[in-house]
């Protein structure tokens, strides 16, 4: 069965590919590939774009096993990487108990630190350049939300962020696609979705967020839109200055109360 990506997804894609730069000539690109509905969109996406890119690339997936199901049946995986012509790769480890060793404070974060730690180090054992993950236009809102109101930073994830310590880029082809858009596309990418096997599965921040984010747009639509251009450069407008730490504010309040001090021994 020849693969096909409607025109309004290959565009969105392209268009990200070739405003960040994502992929050149000869590139090797390792996906991570989790058995949710973003990343198996994402492989079929690739498979689809490297029989017509102008450039030639290698496209391989890793899918990492956190151990929460030791006899998990990964058939249907395989048969979805056959069918799309992909290699898929397993690597299976016992991070669900380092994550939850700590208890389940700050497990998503730990979690996800160790997944990408085996995507990474799988790819350049293989000799990949670049690692791919599914991330699309929502999740890029939602982190840039949850960065101001959670951390009290204004940032969000890069379309493409290289790793100096492992050589690799890390890239984002999907941040122009919505993610309803990936939603509808189960249709044509036709492989069902794994449920998560995670206990912290829908009781994040990231949901919390994302539920904020929903509520917004039913009342204003434009509320989405209107964060996601704020995560662009030259947004930032009027802000107020950095704060003082201790010693800088010490003396800022003698610098400030001086000459009143003196005005009163005069």
């Amino acid at each position: 069965m020849r693969l096909s990506l409607p025109k309004s997804y290959s565009k969105k894609l392209w268009r990200a590919i070739a405003e960040f730069d994502l992929i050149q000539a000869d590139d090797k690109i390792m996906i991570g590939f989790s058995g949710g509905k973003d990343s198996s969109f994402l492989a079929y996406a690739l498979s689809v774009l490297c029989k017509s890119a102008p450039v030639p690339f290698v496209v391989e997936a890793v899918h990492v096993d956190l151990g929460f199901n030791p006899d998990y049946d990964y058939t249907a995986f395989y048969e979805f990487f056959e069918r799309i012509q992909i290699p898929l790769h397993i690597e299976h480890t016992r991070i669900q108990e380092m994550v939850f060793a700590g208890g389940k404070k700050s497990a998503c974060a730990r979690c996800a630190y160790f997944r990408r730690g085996v995507v990474n180090a799988h790819a350049a054992a293989k000799g990949f350049n670049k690692v791919a993950y599914a991330h699309h236009y929502d999740d890029a809102v939602e982190t840039f939300l949850m960065s101001i109101l959670y951390a009290g930073q204004v940032s969000t994830f890069l379309p493409s962020t290289y790793l100096s310590e492992s050589k690799l880029t890390v890239i984002r082809p999907m941040v122009y696609l919505r993610e309803k858009e990936v939603r509808e596309a189960k249709k044509f990418v036709s492989f069902e979705p794994v449920v998560s096997p995670c206990p912290m599965d829908g009781c994040t921040k990231r949901h919390e967020v994302k539920d904020l984010i929903r509520q917004m747009t039913m009342r204003n639509k434009m509320v989405f839109y209107n964060v996601a251009a704020a995560m662009c450069e030259g947004s930032v407008r009027d802000m107020w200055p950095g704060r003082l730490d201790g010693k800088e504010m010490e003396a800022r309040m003698k610098q400030f109360w001086a000459p009143k001090y003196c005005n009163q021994e005069e």
